[in-house]
């Protein structure tokens, strides 16, 4: 299915020859990002990033501040122009005449609302459709509010709302052009942990939807949570991929193992077990046996051998790093990250 465009500035811009997926379709990329670079005068903003986000997908843009995760957003939203390299956005060459057509394909939600907070949770969005130009405004605001949950509260002034709820009026506004891709930079800075959550909920809404979503974040508890792949950047793309892959690109598989005394000669216990490639104390009682590869299958034997020797067993789990975990390693071994 092919999007017209809406209309932007004095003239309506014609209809892009590229066609882009409809919501919900699986085939294809949203985005397709080489060597692309951004320098303002000396400084680097962010170096040869590459990567490419498939249609309906969650993807995670993490890194610390100053990383360019913010400038990685504005260029691909035709904001500000890339100094080098190439992109596709929604099915369309990122270049400036074709910053209309992008910009009617996509939206963008950015830390600050940006909301005028005398007018009503309506009248905001009237006022945002009108300017996108949006034929079925009505229609459109009526769905936004309920994907958002806020119908009830579309006669209040966004200034009685609370952050959160500013937030999802925010989200809303951004779903009023019916996005292919939405770009959403840090949508939970600042809010409280319930409020994140109900955010939180809303993406996941969007990504059952089929929604492709763009998501910065240094919260690396969100992005584990709520992302399908993500990249870790620091200026440069350090790694691109699922959590669970980071996780086993970067950390051996461990069994941890808690017994209720500490084993008298543990060398004796876990030397030649099959599938064990090395054991370390973690504590009095606790240790951590690497594991060649599958922790379940080393697992029982693992057991048997400590009921052998006597042990009590308390719990016998494969170490678990977090996405965290693998963001620290990354950022502990770049040396820019450190002069932050």
């Amino acid at each position: 299915m092919t999007r017209e465009p809406a209309a932007h500035g004095p003239g309506r811009v014609e209809p892009s020859r590229q066609t882009t997926p409809p919501v919900g379709s699986t085939g294809g990329s949203a985005l397709v990002v080489e060597h692309l670079t951004k320098r303002f005068g000396d400084r680097l903003a962010f170096d040869d990033v590459s990567f490419e986000v498939g249609y309906g997908e969650v993807f995670g843009f993490l890194g610390p501040n100053g990383a360019g995760k913010t400038t990685a957003v504005r260029t691909l939203g035709t904001l500000i122009a890339p100094t080098s390299g190439s992109a596709q956005v929604a099915g369309v060459d990122l270049c400036p005449e074709n910053g209309p057509t992008i910009r009617s394909r996509i939206s963008i939600m950015p830390e600050s609302p940006g909301l005028y907070p005398r007018l009503t949770v309506a009248e905001n969005l009237e006022c945002f459709a009108r300017l996108y130009r949006v034929a079925d405004r009505h229609e459109r605001i009526e769905r936004a509010l309920r994907a958002v949950d806020l119908a009830e509260r579309a006669g209040d002034l966004c200034r009685s709302l609370s952050k959160g709820l500013r937030q999802r009026v925010a989200l809303a506004r951004a779903l009023l052009s019916d996005p292919a891709v939405l770009f959403l930079d840090e949508p939970t800075a600042g809010l409280d942990p319930v409020a994140s959550r109900e955010v939180h909920e809303l993406i996941a809404a969007l990504k059952d939807r089929g929604v492709t979503i763009f998501l910065t974040t240094h919260r690396l508890e969100e992005a584990e949570r709520l992302c399908d792949r993500v990249a870790i950047l620091n200026t440069a793309i350090q790694l691109v991929g699922r959590p669970d892959e980071l996780r086993a690109r970067l950390f051996t598989r461990t069994l941890e193992i808690r017994l209720r005394s500490e084993l008298a000669d543990p060398a004796a216990v876990f030397s030649g077990l099959g599938g064990i490639v090395g054991w370390a104390t973690s504590a009095a009682d606790s240790y951590l046996l690497t594991v060649a590869d599958d922790p379940d299958r080393a697992a029982p034997e693992v057991a048997r051998a400590l009921v052998h020797a006597g042990a009590d067993i308390c719990s016998i789990v494969e170490a678990r790093h977090s996405l965290e975990d693998v963001y620290l390693e990354l950022i502990d071994e770049d040396v820019e990250a450190r002069k932050r």
